[in-house]
């Protein structure tokens, strides 16, 4: 016997066919309506990010090595190659910790499915608007899954789940606007998933965090065009026990489950369960920053009323965002707890106008951030991924009054997903700073109206277009 048909992949397997059998028809009219509103809210983030430092780092020194005009960076003017295009865009949409993510999974899915799919776009103007839609259901569906999986001591243990866990996204994604059979899909996931790598430790200051969900979905595309061609990769890229995706990214093999991978698949969307962020820094800080503003409604107090501030959570949470601020760039500032509560007191926001290279150094904010504590309270743990940002708030002022607050799930979350208005002024807010009105409605109108697009083209068009205002 072959040594395909020796292998144990029925999860892989599982995956491929979902992925090469979804159709529009098949996907509920809810699910079509999220994925819109999802897309927007990405492509908002990403023409924001244009004119980032990193961003521009980025995109100047591939446009040095890379003169393709096939695809664009979208926002800029400039043109790459497809597996560039999907760096840099991937890249835009994660620049400033503004964009989607699935919580139990523990993934900014448009980060890494959007850039693969919109790349293979350009390259394939038939493409319709509904094919569009579809592949990007496939790819926000997959994903999360794969978090779902991995379980949160995948992140906990220093693997960043955008760079790792992202590359099956966008391999689902750009494998299902390919049309590639089962079989190729299979091989575009192995492809995708000996790729997979990203540490943790980008958080603390480093430009290259902000690059890691761009790098998953080149590896995706980089999948699926291989895959497209005859390219073989790891056909039980999930199940293997020795140097499996499962096996190698988790510790020990009751840390992962893989019954998760297609549980529900086709009949329970993930889509549904992505949240937008309605702050400007990581999703652990905003149930503790919508805390505070409850607080705030109920019993009106500022930044010098404060005595102290406890931050109860999950091990996740004080591992990842709750250590002592030190000023390290706005990458570590975006993700440091206390620091982005010492902006809400002062600032009364956090938001993009709240992150900038002045502040992150600012006396004052330091000085606010040493009266924020956050440590773990191990019923919080022990409730597992699905409340893993889940905070009890206790604030202390000078007059002695106490008061306290526990959110389980922030606003924009899956459990109270925003408003169709609230995405699009979202979106206005952000694109609006880079692009002219009329281009900003144009690509409201586009998204909007997916599915009757005869070409997704039209949308791709309206980002390539130059901006108002070009370096």
């Amino acid at each position: 016997m072959s040594h395909a048909e020796h292998l144990q992949n029925p999860y892989t397997r599982g995956i491929a066919d979902f992925v090469s059998t979804l159709h529009y028809d098949a996907i509920p009219t809810p699910v079509i309506d999220r994925i819109k509103l999802l897309i927007l809210d990405s492509l908002g983030c990403a023409i924001f990010g244009t004119e980032l430092p990193w961003s521009r780092i980025l995109i100047d020194t591939l446009g040095r090595l890379d003169t393709t005009p096939a695809c664009a960076a979208w926002g800029t003017g400039r043109r790459v190659s497809a597996p560039h295009a999907a760096l840099i865009n991937g890249t835009l949409i994660q620049s400033f910790e503004l964009d989607d993510v699935h919580r139990v999974g523990v993934l900014h899915v448009g980060a890494v499915t959007l850039p693969a799919v919109l790349a293979l776009a350009e390259l394939n103007p038939a493409m319709t608007g509904r094919d569009f839609l579809t592949a990007c259901v496939a790819g926000y569906e997959i994903g999360p899954r794969v978090g779902m999986c991995m379980g949160q001591e995948h992140i906990a243990q220093g693997w960043h789940s955008g760079a790792t866990v992202g590359v099956f996204s966008a391999a689902a994604g750009a494998a299902a606007a390919l049309k590639l059979s089962a079989e190729q899909t299979v091989h575009a996931l192995g492809i995708a998933g000996t790729q997979a790598s990203g540490l943790m430790a980008a958080q603390f200051g480093a430009m290259v965090k902000r690059m890691h969900a761009g790098r998953a979905s080149q590896s995706g595309l980089y999948g699926a065009l291989l895959a497209q061609d005859g390219f073989t990769g790891i056909m039980d890229v999930f199940e293997n026990p020795y140097g499996g995706f499962c096996s190698t990214f988790s510790r020990s093999t009751d840390r992962f489950d893989l019954t998760k991978l297609t549980a529900g698949l086709g009949e329970r969307f993930e889509t549904e369960r992505i949240a937008l962020k309605f702050f400007s820094c990581v999703g652990s800080n905003h149930t503790t920053l919508d805390a505070l503003r409850n607080m705030q409604a109920r019993h009106p107090f500022g930044v010098d009323d404060v005595e102290r501030i406890i931050v109860q959570g999950s091990r996740v949470t004080v591992d990842h965002v709750g250590w002592k601020y030190v000023p390290q760039g706005l990458v570590s500032a975006q993700l440091n707890l206390p620091y982005c509560v010492a902006t809400l007191l002062l600032d009364g926001d956090v938001f993009v106008d709240q992150f900038t290279e002045e502040k992150v150094t600012d006396a004052q904010r330091m000085r606010v951030s040493q009266l924020v504590e956050v440590v773990e309270d191990p019923a919080i743990t022990a409730r597992g991924s699905v409340y893993r940002h889940m905070v009890h708030v206790k604030v202390r002022l000078r007059d002695g009054t106490e008061l306290d607050e526990t959110v389980e799930t922030p606003r924009g979350s899956e459990h109270s997903f925003a408003s169709a208005e609230d995405v699009i002024a979202k979106f206005r807010k952000l694109a609006s700073r880079r692009l002219a009105a009329s281009q900003v409605e144009q690509i409201v109108e586009r998204v909007m109206l997916a599915d009757k697009m005869g070409s997704a083209t039209e949308l791709v068009n309206l980002l390539v277009n130059v901006p108002k205002s070009t370096r």
